[in-house]
């Protein structure tokens, strides 16, 4: 009785941070990690620490354990150091860590020097919902310090931790920009509440030899770091899937403890000289699979054999994702909508090419803007519906719809210049409606570099290829998409450019089996029927053109070849008078 009577309680605001990646760093530089590491913490957290009036309580290898007098304390401190870390406050670092933060604040057990209690664990199971560079707080610290500080909170919805009893409701904190010190924040796609949670799971090793469980975690960290390239997917960290090498739990319940929708599971089983991957993803909430696939190979080309499967998921997945993200957004009544779900309904009516759709989608797209300025990838969405409003001959001032999709797509190369799919998008624009097709194809290279997985880059590019007269690089692009992404929703698009790099080449039988492909699929795109309306005619088939002519009419009824010729960017002067002289052979107006 007298050691309970003894017993000390306080309010604290608790903090834990930790180095994200810290086991890939330590793997490929050890020493270098430990003295970046030290030097972060020397240089910008404990001098922070003083500066808010924190403590430090913990120090255990990639993370610190710290407390405050008040959540207003703690968070200005993880706002400084992580402003601090962007800005390069400690630039003599050969090495750049990203660190992630979570702060909890609740009615503590004092130790000594030491802080029990479920305040404590919860800080030290919320930052594993951060990204690297974010900050992760409770229900609790926002309603303290969230007329306190120039800063917003993104709600992240409520939680079920590992080992905590009971769900936490969690927010990031998503700094303001303003006359002081705190920027805007640097990535604003990774203010979006609803993106998809994946958590890659490590690949169980099937051979039965303990020894050979390397090549499991190395396909396990590559797919990783191939998801990771995407802004479009939210991806665990590896060093907090790994304590699941030898999982007992099913998907859903690491699903739960992870906070993540999507669990991405595998195994690699060796026979003889052979190999074989298997890897399926799973939808937690629905405990379904949305898509799984097996690689076999020789051992002998293992590397080879590796990158083959990295890129086929992490091209195959994203696509995949959208589908069953979009389903669900489509469940939802339209008043409750963010900005990524309005992205998502946009997408989901985007490609029918009818009216009401197509004005639907760009209604989407807008709204997602005026909801989230900051989101790139939805102004990067509002300047391909633009580049379709125009190039589809649907807009009534195609001018000014031109200059609004080169802001849009400019505004979202401004808001994150690393995000592929912005680049690829704006690069596309920059082809087909400036006829830049050089520097296009510069910006394309840039955003493969970014991501080579990015399916939509390489299908894409392949068409400024085409208005390059190159139609055989433009077709090795696409050929790189399909590896990718076999069954993408683009692929109707990516066809199309396949049968327009055939035109280019002069080989029209092979561009009509392409464009016929791509009509079967989506016969309400313009592009397509242009494109298979002149090649008929020069395969001799006017009687096809004309059909062909007549359904393209129908799409758009204005359509006149002079002012196609006038805009439409193909490079080489015989291949745009090849492309006019088909379509005035099949009786389209001049």
């Amino acid at each position: 009785m007298d050691q309970v009577a003894t017993v000390t309680r306080r309010l604290a605001a608790v903090a834990f941070a930790d180095v994200a990646g810290w086991s890939r760093l330590i793997e490929e530089n050890d020493v270098e990690t430990l003295r970046a590491w030290k030097a972060l913490r020397a240089d910008l957290i404990e001098p922070k620490l003083r500066e808010h009036g924190g403590r430090l309580l913990e120090i255990a290898g990639d993370a610190v354990l710290v407390e405050f007098p008040s959540a207003v304390a703690a968070v200005n401190w993880a706002i400084d150091i992580q402003r601090g870390i962007g800005s390069g406050a400690s630039a003599g670092n050969a090495t750049t860590l990203a660190v992630r933060v979570g702060i909890n604040v609740e009615d503590v057990i004092v130790d000594g020097d030491k802080l029990i209690g479920d305040g404590v664990n919860v800080a030290a199971r919320i930052h594993q919902l951060a990204q690297p560079g974010e900050i992760v707080v409770t229900a609790a610290v926002r309603d303290y310090v969230w007329n306190k500080l120039p800063a917003s909170f993104s709600d992240l919805g409520s939680r079920d931790l590992k080992n905590i009893g009971h769900p936490v409701h969690v927010y990031r904190v998503e700094p303001k920009k303003t006359t002081g010190t705190i920027p805007v924040r640097s990535q604003p796609n990774l203010s979006w509440a609803n993106r998809p949670a994946v958590a890659v799971l490590p690949f169980r090793n099937l051979g039965g030899d303990p020894s050979e469980g390397y090549f499991g975690e190395g396909i396990t960290e590559d797919i990783i770091n191939g998801l990771s390239r995407s802004h479009a997917l939210y991806v665990i960290a590896r060093n907090s899937t790994l304590r699941y090498r030898d999982r007992q739990s099913d998907a859903r319940e690491i699903a739960s403890e992870l906070g993540v929708r999507f669990i991405l599971d595998g195994s690699v089983r060796r026979a003889a000289s052979q190999l074989r991957i298997s890897a399926e993803l799973v939808d937690a909430v629905k405990n379904r699979t949305v898509w799984s696939e097996k690689f076999d190979g020789a051992d002998s080309a293992i590397f080879e054999f590796q990158d083959r499967i990295v890129a086929s998921i992490a091209g195959t997945i994203e696509p995949r994702l959208f589908e069953v993200e979009a389903a669900r957004a489509l469940e939802k009544p339209t008043e409750s909508l963010d900005a990524y779900e309005c992205v998502l309904r946009g997408l989901s009516l985007l490609y029918t090419f009818n009216e009401p759709d197509f004005t639907a989608a760009g209604g989407y797209f807008q709204r997602a803007v005026v909801l989230d300025p900051l989101y790139a990838q939805a102004h990067a969405y509002l300047a391909w519906w633009y580049n379709l409003l125009t190039g589809e001959g649907r807009s009534a001032d195609p001018i000014a719809d031109a200059d609004r999709a080169v802001r849009a797509s400019r505004t979202a190369l401004e808001l994150d210049s690393n995000d592929a799919f912005c680049i690829a998008v704006a690069a596309h624009i920059q082809a087909y409606l400036r006829k830049h097709l050089d520097a296009a194809a510069e910006m394309f290279d840039r955003a493969l570099l970014l991501n080579e997985n990015c399916a939509f880059a390489w299908g894409v590019s392949g068409s400024t290829y085409c208005f390059l007269g190159r139609p055989d690089e433009a077709l090795e692009r696409l050929r790189n998409a399909w590896r990718l992404s076999p069954f993408d929703p683009m692929n109707f698009f990516f066809w199309t450019v396949a049968g327009l790099a055939e035109f280019v080449a002069g080989r029209y039988d092979q561009a009509v089996g392409w464009l016929r492909k791509a009509q079967r699929t989506n016969g309400r795109f313009v592009a397509c029927h242009r494109t298979l309306t002149a090649t008929l005619a020069l395969s001799g088939d006017l009687e096809g053109a004309r059909a062909a002519a007549q359904d393209l009419v129908s799409i758009e009824p204005r359509f006149r070849v002079s002012a196609f010729k006038l805009w439409y960017p193909l490079r080489r002067p015989d291949d745009l008078e090849r492309m006019a002289s088909g379509l005035r052979l099949a009786g389209l107006p001049d």
